[in-house]
């Protein structure tokens, strides 16, 4: 029911007949489902976002089991070897990390690979910075000590530990969620840095592994931003036309082209590439 809402609105959008198109049946269709977003109150976009491409994924979804032989199944074979599951989701967002983890006594290194439809990027300063800091402040080496300590299976014990992430699969759109939300003591209080994002040639083969690197750079296609404070806020959205090339801003029912210096702000909260 959902995917079938969001290709009515799809085609809405891109038949042309109407000044603007709301997507009221959508929403409802999938408040049935996500209850939290029914609600009129302020919600996050990013929860949202994910909420929409987990439900479209599961819809559309083909479950494909890879046999010992190497031949693919569907479902009724498929318990008897490994399932994957594939969507136009998956082939558009999904990206994949790998995570070297090292422990710090034996210094054995161990691979943890992990899926991601959506990076959320630490923002590392208060007042200005770029993409490409938060995403060296995302990449850089971390430690894992106290609570977070790895189970080492060479010593047997807990063991401090370093870790490292490398995307060793990027998605055709990348999603990066800018964490402006953060938590100060028992408060949650918003981050306004003035984070400057390329609108094309963005380089991500710093963080990636090196048979990947030719691949790597990207343009910015839309951008989901939020003014206002925590419980009182609005979000409106900057998207670039993939045939003419010309950016609008669809804010409620106001649709604007803007010119390419106007998609630059400080209230960027999603960015996709």
């Amino acid at each position: 029911e959902s995917a079938a809402a969001f290709g009515c609105l799809i085609s809405d959008m891109w038949l042309g007949e109407f000044d603007c198109v709301s997507p009221v049946v959508f929403h409802s269709v999938l408040g049935k489902r996500y209850p939290t977003f029914s609600k009129r109150t302020q919600q996050d976009a990013q929860e949202f976002l994910i909420s929409v491409l987990n439900e479209l994924h599961e819809a559309l979804k083909k479950v494909r089991a890879q046999l010992g032989n190497g031949r693919c199944v569907t479902d009724a074979e498929s318990s008897r070897g490994s399932v994957s599951e594939t969507s136009i989701i998956t082939q558009l967002f999904e990206g994949q990390l790998s995570y070297d983890i090292t422990c710090l006594e034996c210094r054995t290194t161990t691979d943890r690979p992990e899926s991601f439809t959506v990076l959320s990027l630490p923002i590392p300063s208060k007042s200005r910075c770029s993409l490409q800091d938060c995403l060296k402040c995302f990449f850089q080496q971390d430690t894992l000590t106290w609570n977070n300590q790895i189970h080492c299976s060479w010593c047997g014990t807990k063991q401090d530990a370093a870790v490292k992430a490398t995307m060793t699969k990027a998605p055709q759109v990348i999603i990066f969620h800018l964490k402006r939300f953060e938590w100060q003591g028992k408060h949650k209080r918003k981050l306004s840095t003035d984070i400057y994002y390329p609108l094309g040639n963005l380089d991500l083969s710093p963080y990636s592994s090196p048979c990947f690197c030719k691949d790597a750079e990207y343009s910015l296609c839309a951008v989901v931003n939020h003014s206002g404070f925590l419980d009182d806020g609005h979000y409106t959205a900057f998207c670039k036309h993939s045939v003419t090339k010309n950016w609008y801003s669809f804010d409620d029912a106001q649709i604007t082209k803007i010119p390419n210096s106007s998609v630059q702000t400080d209230r960027a909260y999603l960015l996709f590439y």
